[in-house]
């Protein structure tokens, strides 16, 4: 009996599973059988995750956004809720990539993923430890306001004051309550991703209220 206990906290792909499996007869015909008996979860070709046991901890679904599609970092409202900085619970999980965009519509959930330059891409990403201790990319709080005023379509933001008025009542964040802001990271966005006059305007905002 094979043990996937060592892949309860990642995702495994087709070829592991093969090697694991090595001493069937036929492989392939035992993985279609533990995803049969859901055992096994498919959540994109050639990726599968292990079906969570009672009494153990979810598998994080930010790790499984960095293992869907890469390179990838979790970010949007995602990363912003992830931090605790929107009151609202987000059920899909939307990632930024230097790739084109995609979606997958998964067993555990709808993953999401915006395009962005390979120099806007590198600004801003932290790594994230879980208690399983896996980890995973995610956005810095900062890098996640910029990632949502660039990639909104038809978000045009002019002044400080239309920033503060976006992100305290659209997103409802509390912008200055306990927290401190690295405002270079918005600096370094602004220089080279688009959006230019918007993040400027964060920014000021931001430098106003250190």
């Amino acid at each position: 009996m094979i043990n996937l206990d060592q892949f309860r906290n990642t995702p495994v792909d087709y070829a592991t599973l093969v090697t694991l499996l090595r001493d069937y007869r036929f492989p392939k015909d035992k993985i279609a059988t533990m995803e049969k008996q859901q055992q096994l979860i498919r959540i994109k070709k050639g990726l599968f995750v292990v079906a969570q046991q009672e009494g153990t901890s979810p598998i994080s679904r930010e790790l499984i956004a960095n293992h869907l599609y890469g390179p990838s970092y979790v970010s949007l409202e995602s990363a912003l809720s992830y931090h605790n900085l929107i009151p609202e619970r987000v059920y899909r999980v939307r990632s930024v990539t230097m790739k084109r965009f995609k979606m997958y519509d998964t067993p555990l959930g709808v993953f999401e993923y915006r395009t962005v330059s390979p120099e806007y891409f590198s600004i801003g990403i932290q790594q994230q430890v879980t208690q399983d201790n896996t980890a995973f990319l995610i956005a810095s709080p900062e890098k996640a306001l910029c990632d949502l005023i660039v990639l909104s379509s038809g978000l045009r933001l002019q002044s400080s004051k239309a920033v503060k008025i976006y992100l305290e009542e659209n997103l409802r964040i509390d912008l200055f309550e306990n927290r401190s802001w690295n405002t270079e990271i918005i600096s370094q966005c602004m220089e080279v991703g688009k959006k230019k006059t918007a993040l400027s305007q964060l920014l000021k905002l931001l430098k106003n209220n250190e």
